[in-house]
């Protein structure tokens, strides 16, 4: 344990009292901040000066900032507190947006919602001087009594403008739910008293323990078998909040019994393939997630598509993609890589599957196209392409993959790809 000297606080620390309490507001908005980081952050803005906003920003960032993913928070917190000067009448009318004339018109950013949420938890309490010059205001009282539910609510809600509390209660929905599958008719036959064709060979048998008398002739019927699910995850930076959702629908997907799948097989990818399958076999999901993105040290990083989909077509294709499996794959289908590559790589993992289904978070956007090259590459490949940023659009993936005709958006992007 690290022990600090005495520090020296002046007689009126307001930048003292406002970085303890901006520390607190990060806190509560996830990220791991103790009073040690606190003390380091004093200690550098005190050697660092306060003289630049960047500088400023940059400091703080480097105490309080630990993974990638703690960024986009951080910038955010950073924004409502320090850079508006009526940061706590913004974050007001966003916790209740049916209020107009309060914020200015535009969409929120990723990260936003739950910024504000940390900041007002408690901002009657102990909120430090000088940070809030407005009056006293009328009180509002609001009539919810006719409004939606929160679950129902939630369905429809953006994994990336999910406040904490919203992605902790979206977590919950998404362990109850379950990806049901139809099994598959093998070629192969078994007895069965019950069954449509005969079984001149079993007939024969029975005949023979009979003295040659024949009795009533045996049946069979086809056997049944049930699929693999293979997922494969995009944890790129710009999607990183929807491969999490979904890696715990996935995580529910395969600790539920009697769901129908052989055996669920997870990867992720950004710059290169991971193989987290064992990972999901651990109950605990926080334990399970845990250990894949310790195995996964691309999260929020770049993206190779076409690379990571060769290595993954070269190295287990063949190992997990037997008997009819299932492909899921989630990506926003934004890559650098060659689109020639990608387009094969695409076509080798279709004919090797039994059906290809794509989710595609930007399909959110009512005026989305492919214009993209990674996206023209991967469409024609694919059996179905479908949105996947809600728990609504992870509710019509069951209703997706019972149906072996639906292609979801394809054929209208695809219609305007040709025109």
């Amino acid at each position: 344990m690290p022990e600090y000297l005495p520090l020296e606080i002046p007689d009126d620390p307001k930048l003292t009292q406002n970085i303890t309490w901006f520390a607190r507001s990060l806190r509560k908005a996830g990220l791991p901040i103790g009073p040690g980081r606190v003390i380091d952050a004093i200690r550098a803005v005190e050697a660092a000066g306060f003289t630049s906003k960047q500088d400023f920003f940059w400091t703080l960032h480097a105490c309080f900032v630990s993974r990638p993913e703690h960024r986009t928070v951080f910038a955010q917190v950073f924004r409502l507190y320090w850079r508006d000067p009526r940061y706590l009448e913004h974050m007001m009318s966003m916790m209740l947006p049916a209020v107009r004339g309060v914020q200015e018109e535009r969409a929120g950013q990723a990260g936003e919602k739950r910024a504000a949420e940390a900041l007002l938890d408690g901002a009657n309490q102990d909120v430090p001087e000088g940070l809030s010059d407005e009056e006293e205001g009328t009180e509002i009282e609001i009539d919810a009594s006719m409004t939606i539910s929160t679950e129902e609510k939630l369905r429809t809600l953006d994994f990336e403008q999910m406040s904490t509390e919203e992605i902790a209660q979206a977590k919950r929905m998404l362990s109850r739910m379950a990806l049901p599958v139809q099994p598959i008719k093998s070629r192969r036959m078994k007895a069965d008293a019950l069954g449509w064709r005969p079984d001149w060979r079993a007939t024969m048998r029975n005949s023979m323990r009979q003295g040659g008398e024949l009795q009533m002739p045996a049946k069979k019927s086809r056997r049944i078998r049930w699929p693999n699910l293979v997922v494969i995850c995009d944890i790129s930076g710009s999607m990183s909040q929807y491969s999490r959702m979904v890696l715990h629908f996935l995580h529910a997907v395969a600790n539920t019994k009697g769901a129908g799948w052989a055996k669920v097989h997870g990867f992720t990818f950004g710059t290169r393939l991971t193989n987290i399958t064992r990972h999901l076999a651990t109950k605990d999901v926080d334990a399970a997630l845990a250990a894949a993105g310790a195995e996964a040290q691309d999260w929020e990083g770049g993206t190779r598509i076409g690379e990571c989909l060769h290595s993954f077509n070269r190295d287990w294709s063949r190992r997990v993609m037997g008997q009819g499996a299932v492909v899921l794959l989630i990506s926003d289908g934004l890559d650098r890589g060659d689109p020639e590559a990608l387009a094969i790589e695409m076509q080798r993992l279709q004919l090797s599957s039994k059906r290809l289904i794509w989710l595609n978070p930007l399909l959110r956007w009512e005026g989305f196209a492919a214009k993209a090259q990674g996206i023209k590459a991967m469409l024609p490949y694919v059996h179905s392409f479908r949105a996947g940023h809600s728990i609504a659009t992870l509710e019509e993936l069951a209703e997706a993959i019972s149906r072996p005709d639906d292609l979801g958006e394809k054929a209208r992007l695809m219609a305007g790809m040709d025109a």
